[in-house]
């Protein structure tokens, strides 16, 4: 392969309009860049130059040659810049986008560690459960829960960990309207959703073998945050899916029932996505970094909780 210094010098010489003036700007004598670049053309086995006493001109295979000895350079100093952002301390100002569940929770819990570890940091977070556009909007991270990344498009996605839900009730909703043995019967229960566009819902779920199944439902109380859905479903207002981690106390307390055990909602990835990795700002690249310590595997029931109640809202 050949000496892709050779390269840089081909195009210092061009631009600096010679030898001469190229060598002052590298601090290579006139002399052996001339001799590298006369090297560079007999490895390549074409002239890139046309020399006389007076100037230096570009051959038509040496104009071409010369666009991708800039690219290169550039590509290099790209490199470079990256590594130096690296290495220093992260600064500035980071826009987040997080869903309400889990800003009130898990995130209220890890930001300040994060900040207090990188005095020179801000973050503005947008709390919402809406969709945002992460480019028009100048968001650098968005977190989000989802049960596939295919609608991730250009964005890169940073995996943080996954959930497991179920279907649950009171056992006052099933004292009142018995216990579900197919889904037939779970879609005639009175039931609860985090949206129901033209007032249905639909939960789709895995069975057994992999088997997998809608269900349609009409829900009696339509609410776009699961804390809220939770105390809905203690009190008996309808069945509905909860992630795993989120109802355990409740569980445990009877205060809610797991329903067709062999059936249940598809698992989901809580992951952040951001526009680019390229040109990533040493305070973005720390907060991924700590997102990814921070979140899986979390001893905190409660900050567990809220990575787990955010299925469904779409940041």
């Amino acid at each position: 392969m050949q000496d892709l210094n050779d390269m840089l010098y081909f195009a210092e010489v061009v631009e600096r309009g010679g030898f001469a003036a190229a060598g002052r700007a590298l601090g290579i004598p006139k002399s052996r860049l001339s001799r590298r670049v006369s090297e560079l053309e007999a490895q390549l086995g074409v002239r890139l130059l046309q020399r006389t006493t007076r100037k230096l001109s570009l051959t038509e295979v040496g104009e071409a040659y010369l666009r991708h000895c800039q690219a290169m350079r550039e590509s290099a100093q790209a490199a470079a810049d990256t590594v130096a952002q690296v290495q220093t301390e992260p600064r500035g100002t980071i826009r987040v986008s997080c869903p309400v569940t889990l800003a009130q929770t898990v995130v209220a819990e890890i930001m300040p560690l994060f900040l207090a570890s990188h005095p020179q940091v801000r973050i503005e977070m947008l709390v919402s459960n809406r969709a945002v556009n992460l480019v028009e909007e100048g968001i650098d991270v968005a977190l989000r829960v989802r049960s596939t990344l295919d609608d991730s498009g250009s964005m890169v996605v940073k995996r943080l960990d996954h959930t497991t839900q179920i279907l649950v009730a009171s056992p006052g909703l099933l004292a009142r309207q018995g216990a579900p043995r197919t889904l037939e019967d779970l879609g005639r229960m009175d039931s609860i959703a985090m949206s129901a566009p033209d007032g249905r819902s639909t939960w789709n779920l895995i069975g057994p073998g992999g088997a997998h199944q809608t269900v349609q439902h009409q829900p009696r109380y339509v609410a776009d945050d699961l804390l809220t859905l939770k105390y809905a479903a203690v009190a008996g207002t309808g069945v509905c899916w909860m992630p795993d981690y989120m109802c355990q106390d409740e569980m445990r307390e009877g205060k809610l029932v797991r329903v067709l055990p062999d059936w249940a909602p598809a698992p989901a990835i809580v992951h952040a996505v951001f526009p680019s990795r390229r040109g990533l700002s040493p305070a973005v690249r720390s907060f991924l970094d700590y997102l990814g310590e921070a979140m899986p595997g979390r001893s905190s029931v409660n900050a567990r909780q809220a990575l787990q109640g955010l299925d469904g809202a779409d940041i």
